[in-house]
């Protein structure tokens, strides 16, 4: 992969005479542009911003140009190891890298099913792909025994339904027995107007660790993939309850486990919680809404830092981010 360096006159330059799509391309192997703010005016900007919509590759401004380019770029790094990390994770899986920023760019004209629908084709179509099938043919499935217990337990306190992911041994990571006790619970929450509030935890060492890597790729295809996850929907019910819904982060909360819970009104945090989007090493995007639920709290700049960088952030960064709202315990 090669990074480029450009800057924003040089892409109003290759814009003006259509190379933009030929030469910046993850295919065509530039899959990150450093851009700086040489002739950053607000005409070049707007060109700029119109032009590089739908170019498949990461843009990233250095802090000290953040202001003048923060409509152009994807993220925003703050120092050289930001930039080195994003520079790695990129240099693993670009394709996956260039559909995640492509992703979020068109994010805020989407309302929250449309972003879902999205985000979900997304998903499916990088299944097919070759980063991903180089990721599970690196990681034999594991074959696991089960226990007996429920995924999902919902336990009633007066007005209030707690609804606790119940997966302990694998960090409550989710797989198709807990996405569905999840649906199932919240879809009675939203039915039963007596329940005033939802509080959603996890039992164990962590919320929520993300999907269950065992279980990635199990489907037959990823069309009838991208249907089921559009019918049984956690993201859609914790999106159409979230006035209503608490969260409770404790431990790992990756992947699905904070893509869901950014769309709850409340977010409480003990000082363990560690909160990262680790898809693209996968060679995906964030599948559990994560694209839809995270640039609505902390902006799609921050969304794909979080993603490009493939780095955890603590409890006290995703305060100050806005990603939690407190921090207990």
């Amino acid at each position: 992969m090669v990074t480029v360096h450009l800057t924003l006159t040089d892409l109003d330059d290759a814009a003006g005479v259509g190379r933009l799509d030929d030469d910046l391309s993850a295919v065509s192997g530039a899959a990150l542009v450093v851009v700086h703010a040489g002739g950053a005016d607000a005409s070049a900007v707007a060109r700029v911003v119109t032009a590089t919509r739908a170019t498949p590759c990461v843009l990233v401004a250095e802090a000290g140009d953040a202001d003048a380019l923060a409509d152009v770029v994807d993220a925003v790094v703050a120092d050289d190891d930001e930039l080195d990390a994003m520079v790695a994770q990129v240099a693993r899986t670009p394709l996956a890298a260039a559909a995640l920023v492509l992703l979020l760019r068109g994010g805020s004209t989407r309302t929250i099913a449309e972003g879902l629908v999205a985000e979900s084709t997304t998903y499916s179509m990088l299944q097919g792909g070759p980063e991903f099938a180089a990721w599970r043919a690196g990681r034999p499935v594991r074959a696991r025994a089960e226990p007996a217990e429920d995924a999902v337990v919902s336990e009633r306190h007066g007005d209030d339904l707690h609804v606790i992911l119940n997966r302990p041994h694998v960090h409550n990571a989710l797989d198709a027995r807990l996405r569905d006790g999840l649906a199932d619970a919240l879809t009675v929450a939203r039915a039963d107007p007596t329940v005033a509030r939802v509080v959603v935890r996890g039992n164990g060492p962590s919320f929520c660790s993300g999907g269950d890597l065992d279980t990635f790729g199990s489907f037959p295809d990823p069309v009838t993939a991208h249907g089921l996850r559009l019918t049984r929907s956690p993201a859609r019910l914790m999106a159409a309850l979230a006035d209503r819904t608490e969260v409770r982060l404790h431990g790992a909360c990756l992947g699905a486990g904070i893509e869901l819970s950014a769309f709850a009104s409340r977010v409480i945090a003990r000082p363990d919680a560690r909160v990262g989007l680790p898809e693209l090493g996968l060679g995906l995007v964030p599948g559990a809404g994560g694209t839809v639920s995270l640039p609505r709290r902390i902006g799609r700049h921050r969304t794909a830092l979080l993603a490009l960088t493939a780095t955890p952030i603590d409890a006290g960064t995703a305060l100050a981010w806005g990603l939690v709202d407190e921090i207990s315990g």
